[in-house]
């Protein structure tokens, strides 16, 4: 079993944190569909104080879209939009449970495989000649979009499983301007987003160009367990599902977010409500395959965050993890012998565009 080093401790205790929190509010969760169950719907707010007692022929009316008031502006509402419940009822009894189980499942296998399997090291020793790989344009685009993602996801939760957790733990006053707040930045940020990861994509879609070695890369796990290195170019084929999911899924939760946050251009309630379903839903899966995609980069494999943190790598790292692009950073040094492949303290290293 591998040995926990000062930095990873904290970060262990941080997954634990959070695997804790998401138990709490499923069992949260849980307790108030029972109660749900238990004393039935009662309507609440400007519909309940519009109507009389409510009684077997108020329920008829109702199934048969005949009772209705008139509330705001133009617009005619049913007493219950029966869309409307449907929605609550998919989301409370489906999309909030399964993104509990995704996220944090995803967290769990993730702890347990660091503890059993640990980090993947380099095979050979360090040569101490480093490699360009990201210019500081390149990973400056790159931790916005990170920054921008970590803090979406973070409000998002928060705005799905937040009252589960911090409501019952410090009252209304903490909850109330602090899911407020939430609410804002989730609703600002968004856009920025989607800005940013178009940008992103553009830069990268050369680099991540399905090949024929990406399928050997994936049936062999990408080598992360035993001593397998599959051949892999600039982008591995783990990284290019990665992008190909934000070119997918990504877009998609950018398209249903602002719908969602601009509900200014005549889109009715029932686009609202598939735009938050399928918000919700992509936004979940994106966040449970990112700590995958964050572990990999960070505890999970040496090197590989130096590798976004300076620019550079070390030779050992390249020929080991994408031995497709090494190779080719070499063959272009020695067809242009005065540029140099690798830095020897001399020279700036430099990779292929």
């Amino acid at each position: 079993m591998q040995t926990l080093t000062g930095m990873q401790r904290p970060l262990l205790c941080l997954a634990i944190s959070i695997l804790f929190a998401l138990t709490l509010g499923s069992f949260a969760m849980a307790a108030e569909q029972d109660g749900e169950r238990a004393n039935g719907w009662t309507p609440q707010g400007e519909i309940a104080t519009s109507v009389g007692p409510i009684t077997a022929d108020t329920w008829r009316q109702v199934r048969d879209g005949e009772n209705f008031i008139d509330t705001r502006a133009d617009s005619t509402y049913n007493l219950i939009n029966q869309s409307g419940e449907y929605w609550r009822q998919v989301r409370n009894r489906w999309i909030s449970p399964g993104g509990l189980i995704a996220v944090g499942g995803m967290l769990a296998i993730i702890t347990v495989f660091y503890l059993i399997v640990g980090k993947k090291t380099l095979d050979s020793p360090r040569t101490g000649r480093t490699m360009l790989r990201w210019t500081a344009v390149e990973r400056a685009m790159h931790w916005t979009l990170a920054s921008l993602f970590i803090a979406l996801a973070l409000t998002g939760l928060n705005l799905l499983y937040g009252k589960f957790v911090f409501r019952p733990l410090f009252g209304d006053g903490f909850w109330a301007p602090m899911i407020s707040g939430t609410k804002l930045i989730h609703n600002y940020l968004g856009p920025l987003f989607g800005i940013m990861l178009i940008i992103v994509l553009a830069k990268w879609l050369t680099i991540n160009i399905p090949k024929k070695h990406d399928w050997t890369w994936f049936k062999q796990g990408g080598g992360i367990i035993g001593k397998a290195h599959p051949d892999a170019g600039f982008a591995n084929a783990g990284e290019k599902g990665w992008y190909w999911l934000l070119a997918s899924v990504g877009l998609l939760v950018v398209a249903s977010g602002l719908v969602l946050d601009f509900p200014n251009f005549d889109q009715g309630r029932d686009t609202m409500q598939w735009a938050n379903m399928v918000h919700a839903i992509g936004s979940l899966g994106l966040v449970a395959v990112a700590l995958g995609h964050i572990y990999i980069g960070t505890l999970g494999t040496e090197g590989a965050f130096e590798a976004m943190k300076t620019g550079y790598v070390d030779e050992t790292w390249a020929k080991q993890h994408h031995n497709l692009w090494y190779d080719e950073v070499m063959q272009k040094a020695d067809a242009a012998p005065e540029e140099k492949a690798v830095d020897d303290g001399t020279a700036k290293a430099h990779r292929p565009n």
